[in-house]
């Protein structure tokens, strides 16, 4: 008695394939996250400027360094945790918005506590949009999340 083997069939693909539309907005995401990683690059670049033309010392060089980071590390956790529950599409806009008056701020401070404002502006900028990109990147993978995760960092 002879057994055969079932016919073999192909297996249908079960992964979801990202659109055009969605790869250009995962795209637009990426180059956004990439623009606002410059933009905190620039920061720690013009130190030596702040501190010749303010007199400032190292001590208040670290202090801008760490309002930046509390505002732009710290607090981006309690960002993310907040617009999971409460999602808000002007979160974006408004962070960025931030990071704009930031830097205008930062061209123009004619003080050290000016400058610690500024740096706390383009940190919260910072904050906000991290989050939120990831979120806008996941919404828009079409279920393909580590292509777009990965598109986005």
């Amino acid at each position: 008695m002879a057994t055969s083997a079932p016919p073999a069939t192909a297996k249908a693909s079960t992964t979801p394939q990202a659109s055009p539309l969605v790869m250009r907005i995962i795209g637009a995401v990426a180059l956004a996250h990439l623009v606002n990683d410059l933009i905190q690059a620039i920061l720690p670049s013009i130190y030596p400027m702040l501190k010749a033309s303010y007199d400032l010392s190292f001590t208040q060089i670290g202090l801008i360094t760490l309002t930046f980071q509390i505002t732009a590390s710290l607090l981006q956790p309690w960002v993310g945790y907040y617009t999971d529950r409460h999602p808000n599409p002007l979160v974006l806009p408004v962070g960025s918005i931030c990071t704009l008056i930031g830097i205008v701020m930062m061209s123009m401070v004619g003080s050290f506590p000016l400058i610690l404002l500024a740096a706390a502006l383009i940190g919260i900028g910072s904050s906000t949009f991290h989050p939120e990109a990831s979120r806008i990147a996941r919404l828009a993978s079409g279920g393909r999340y580590g292509l777009a995760q990965s598109t986005f960092q």
